[in-house]
């Protein structure tokens, strides 16, 4: 069947009591077996980060989607290819889309008068076939996966900086350094990003483990479900629900995907 996916946001009750937008964003594609994912978390403290975090996810799509910017000359088809890209090439990737995002956030930002922090926001990635994975983060939010042979795993300890609510940027000054990369060469059963207005729910901390009853609604949802991008109910109503609003009062984004053979 191919890959079940979808990508849904909600705005936070801080940011309703403010009349504020959501300042979250996600989305993904498909191209056949290749699954291109992106979520982004715009910083509270930049006026514009709504326009960032929404333009940081398609500039990431719209790169990964354009699958000739990122063959390595003589090469088959990434999605074609049983083993995963080696780490290298997947560090080379990702560096090279982190740098057509900030490249397309400035861009805007120039246009618009703005300074490149006012559109500030994280911004987490991943590139999936049937047969493996990559994924890349700048900032806090997280990477979840599940495999045939593992349980729930997290790709990356969400940064954090000195302060609370404090983290890296795809504008900040170390974005390209503390940019993160892994290839996972197994096949992807389940993968959940998120932003981090669901960490405290779904990871154990200090530890940074995945909370297995946090991810197996989510998985049930998916293998009962054959469309979630138009049978989206359950998620929308999640997103909205009381109970998770007294968890947060901060946006809320969820990517879910399975691949269905």
């Amino acid at each position: 069947m191919g890959w079940q996916a979808l990508s849904r946001s909600a705005i936070g009750t801080r940011h309703q009591s403010h009349h504020l937008p959501c300042q979250d964003a996600g989305g993904y594609r498909t191209i056949g077996n290749l699954l291109i994912g992106a979520i982004a978390d715009g910083a509270g403290s930049a006026p514009h980060s709504a326009l960032g975090a929404t333009l940081a996810v398609e500039s990431t799509l719209n790169y990964l989607d354009s699958l000739e910017q990122w063959l390595q000359p003589g090469q088959p088809q990434w999605p074609t290819l049983e083993r995963a890209p080696s780490l290298q090439q997947a560090q080379r990737l990702f560096q090279r889309t982190a740098h057509h995002v900030r490249a397309a956030l400035q861009q805007t930002a120039e246009q618009n008068g703005y300074g490149l922090e006012e559109l500030a926001c994280t911004l987490l990635a991943v590139v999936a076939t049937p047969h493996w994975l990559a994924a890349m983060q700048i900032g806090d939010g997280f990477i979840v996966t599940s495999t045939a042979q593992e349980t729930y795993q997290l790709l990356f300890q969400p940064a954090k900086g000195e302060f609370a609510n404090q983290t890296t940027f795809i504008t900040s000054p170390t974005a390209f350094e503390d940019l993160e990369v892994i290839t996972i060469d197994s096949p992807p059963q389940f993968i959940c990003a998120a932003t981090d207005a669901f960490e405290r729910l779904a990871l154990h901390l200090p530890q940074w483990k995945p909370h297995a009853p946090f991810f197996n609604p989510l998985t049930e949802y998916l293998a009962e479900t054959l469309d979630p991008e138009t049978d989206d109910e359950y998620i929308v109503n999640f997103l909205s629900s009381d109970y998770l609003n007294k968890q947060t009062d901060d946006d809320k984004t969820l990517l879910l995907c399975r691949y269905v053979s």
